[in-house]
């Protein structure tokens, strides 16, 4: 099996893993956010979400080991980020909210890389990529939390969205150009691409700040996620 393969297994799993430890926890909100998934239409209970969370979870540890210790410790670091967030509640706070996904992102992240280069050892390269994606993600992870604000409030979640409605949008705006600016110089993607991500992180930025419905934010973060993909390049 090709090293790509193997990444994209390893990613598939551990990505389940978070996404049912998520919404095992989140029925009443995803009752308004998102009525479509297993709980709040009644597919699943929320006892056998719980039982398959964890089950997930051991399968995603157990997998780590044929990569060695560290992978093992990697899949270990985001299951402690899953259960921070959802079990302990820091997917209420704010700030416990960024520093959460920072740790999921920077877990998924060192996995991959570890598997697909095939070596326990990051290199400098990747360090200062995960070390960027990182504060890149504290920075902006608000762009998910737009289409979310009517679930969120009622489960009595703060998001930067929430607490600071109008600011929220201009500092998603202005963020995504700093960075798109930053980035195109710091991995020196030569003036074509540098503007291309520059006009690509300007108009994600600017949906959120022009365009306010439920269905435009989602669409948005669509947009976001595709700028932010490409903000995350790093060198070869």
């Amino acid at each position: 099996m090709s090293n790509l393969l193997q990444t994209e297994l390893w990613i598939w799993m551990h990505l389940l893993m978070c996404n049912v430890s998520n919404q095992a926890r989140s029925k009443e909100e995803d009752a308004i956010n998102r009525p479509w998934r297993p709980l709040p239409s009644d597919r699943v209970t929320e006892s056998q979400a719980i039982v398959l969370r964890w089950a997930v979870a051991g399968i995603c540890v157990i997998w780590s080991t044929l990569y060695g210790r560290d992978q093992v410790l990697t899949s270990l670091g985001l299951l402690l980020t899953t259960f921070m967030y959802d079990e302990a509640g820091l997917s209420k706070h704010v700030i416990g909210k960024n520093f959460c996904n920072i740790g999921g992102y920077a877990a998924f992240e060192i996995g991959a890389t570890k598997i697909i280069a095939a070596s326990r050892h990051l290199d400098s390269v990747s360090v200062h990529a995960v070390i960027i994606s990182g504060i890149l993600i504290f920075t902006t992870i608000q762009a998910q939390d737009f289409p979310d604000v009517e679930g969120d409030a009622a489960m009595g979640r703060v998001t930067f969205p929430i607490y600071a409605p109008e600011f929220s949008r201009i500092a998603t705006l202005a963020v995504m150009v700093a960075w798109s600016i930053f980035l195109g110089f710091y991995w020196s993607l030569g003036a074509i691409c540098s503007l291309a991500l520059v006009v690509l992180g300007f108009y994600s930025g600017l949906r959120y700040y022009l365009w306010r419905q439920v269905a435009q934010d989602r669409k948005s973060y669509l947009v976001f996620s595709v700028s932010v993909a490409r903000t995350s390049l790093h060198k070869n």
